[in-house]
């Protein structure tokens, strides 16, 4: 798969702000590939027309069950209406204290469950514990407080960690044996993947997971991601609740036809690879800097570090863009699978200068 059809890509690359998120990242070519095929002719709208059909087939290919699947238009949306279709008013959600539901979704769990309340674990490297579960699970049982429904678990995590499989699936075996349903934040949930050579449903629904959001936006897709329901009983009027919420795209071809391009010839896969390698290239360089402190294991497709107040001013003004208030301070640099290694050796010999020069 060509990742550049411009061959100045494999130049000094101007600076920018590639590394603040893959969502910086444009749409890749199988899936706007896709996305323009969908737009020959006229289809039914609100998701009866054959791309949508197709793409939840394949969905349930992937992860080999049966599996109810429902698009919607980004993360926030598929986090917040899964854990509320999971949840009473009155219940909670047990996530870890740094997990995205908890920081980056403006309150959209609360507000979509009309008031379940978010109990937060001490995470381990970004990572949820069972004992961390059982511990809130058994802290209160009077009806005073809000009753633990659901676990969630963000793979991979706002750390840039990766649960393996054997870690779910004793989280999955905790939630069995206390009556809660388990659900995976996994917006890269494919970079995750590949990180462990497993195969999608040893890594859900076979570990326990009972409800996956599947991250499409940040591997390669212009818009949307989708909600796989393994435990389908939880899925009943789902679709009411993407209705009210406005996710229910009247053109839903246009959300559903791009996944048909990642999902085919394993693209997804490949796009997730590119994006961990050029992680784990970014962690290669930064290690050998000096003054520079890797903070996390790099598991995935993103790098976390430490840097000079003074190299930051200076990667700023040379135009460089990332983020240094995510997960617990540090400057998180997000490869995605557009990166390159001419744009990773372009920040390195950049951050180099600054760092000599401040």
């Amino acid at each position: 798969m060509s990742l550049s059809a411009d061959p100045a890509r494999t130049e000094r690359v101007a600076p920018g702000a590639q590394f603040a998120s893959d969502n910086a990242a444009g749409i890749c070519p199988a899936a706007m590939s896709a996305w323009q095929e969908a737009n020959a002719g006229y289809a039914p709208g609100y998701g009866d027309d054959a791309w949508t059909e197709r793409a939840a087939n394949r969905i349930r290919e992937i992860f080999e069950t049966d599996a109810d699947v429902f698009f919607t238009f980004n993360g926030t949306a598929a986090n917040s209406l899964s854990l509320a279709a999971l949840c009473q008013s009155y219940h909670s959600v047990i996530c870890s204290d740094i997990a995205h539901v908890e920081v980056d979704e403006c309150g959209g769990p609360e507000f979509f469950s009309n008031g379940s309340k978010l109990l937060l674990a001490p995470s381990h490297a970004g990572k949820l514990t069972s004992d961390g579960i059982v511990e809130i699970f058994r802290r209160r049982t009077d009806i005073h407080y809000p009753k633990p429904s659901v676990v969630t678990v963000t793979q991979s995590t706002e750390l840039g960690t990766v649960y393996s499989a054997n870690e779910i699936g004793q989280i999955g075996e905790i939630c069995r044996d206390l009556g809660l349903s388990l659900h995976m934040d996994g917006a890269r949930f494919a970079n995750g993947l590949v990180s462990l050579g497993v195969s999608p449903a040893e890594m859900t629904w076979k570990a326990g997971v009972d409800v996956l959001s599947f991250g499409g936006t940040k591997n390669g897709l212009p818009v949307g991601d989708a909600v796989v329901f393994f435990r389908r009983s939880l899925a009943t009027d789902f679709d009411y609740r993407c209705k009210q919420a406005g996710q229910l795209a009247s053109k839903m071809r246009f959300l559903s036809a791009p996944w048909l391009g990642i999902l085919s010839n394993d693209v997804w896969l490949e796009n997730a690879r590119q994006a961990n390698r050029m992680a784990e290239r970014f962690e290669h360089s930064l290690r050998k800097l000096p003054s520079v402190e890797v903070l996390y294991p790099r598991q995935a497709n993103a790098v976390f570090v430490r840097l000079p107040e003074s190299a930051h001013q200076q990667m700023k003004q040379k135009g460089w863009r990332y983020y240094n208030f995510i997960a617990k301070g540090g400057a998180r640099l997000m490869c995605s699978w557009a990166t390159t290694p001419a744009d990773v050796d372009s920040f390195v010999a950049d951050l180099e200068h600054s760092l000599a020069t401040s």
